[in-house]
């Protein structure tokens, strides 16, 4: 964590990558820097998650003194398996060239029927059948209702399945399958 020129703003953050000291002790930090989605070119999306950073080709050389603090910048994949996530723990899943704006990878897999990247930051259900994930807003029903789900199963596959049960071949419940209403793990 590094600390911002302006004291309103969030303390910037960086990837130490080498620390020296001049001949007068003078320590310098060579950094290359995360960047906010609203420091990006294009801001914010409504995926975007609200510790989400993007690890930028912008590298610089600080003074030691403006490091604030520490904090720990995950994988995607493994933030989304954090159990508990603190003041502390970010996550990138993209890099970004600050000069052009560009972003790799520049696709990533969407989800649900509004076809949205992933966000942690919002929860989702799996469908029992076609195991796809749907934010509960976009099915129909409250976050609220979505946390009571013992089972879900979306409207695509409801409507399979009356067409089964109407040409009188019913397909039977899978036992195992269980739908959790929690952070989406793929």
């Amino acid at each position: 964590m590094m600390r911002p020129s302006d004291i309103g703003n969030p303390p910037y953050v960086a990837r130490v990558e080498k620390i020296e000291s001049d001949n007068r002790n003078n320590v310098k930090v060579r950094v290359r820097w995360y960047y906010r989605p609203e420091e990006s070119l294009g801001g914010r999306r409504q995926f975007h998650g609200a510790k989400e950073l993007f690890l930028s080709d912008h590298y610089d050389v600080q003074s030691a003194k403006t490091v604030e603090g520490k904090c720990i910048v995950h994988s995607f994949k493994n933030y989304t398996k954090l159990e508990n996530v603190g003041a502390e723990d970010y996550y990138w899943r993209f890099e970004y060239k600050a000069a052009t704006g560009a972003f790799t990878p520049d696709r990533v897999a969407v989800y649900c029927k509004c076809e949205m990247p992933y966000n942690p930051d919002d929860l989702m259900v799996q469908c029992e059948g076609c195991k796809d994930w749907y934010h509960p807003a976009c099915v129909g029903m409250t976050i609220e209702e979505a946390k009571m789900l013992e089972h879900f199963v979306c409207f695509e596959c409801s409507e399979d399945d009356f067409k089964q049960f109407q040409n009188g071949f019913h397909a039977s419940p899978v036992s195992d399958a269980k739908v959790e209403s929690k952070r989406h793990k793929r």
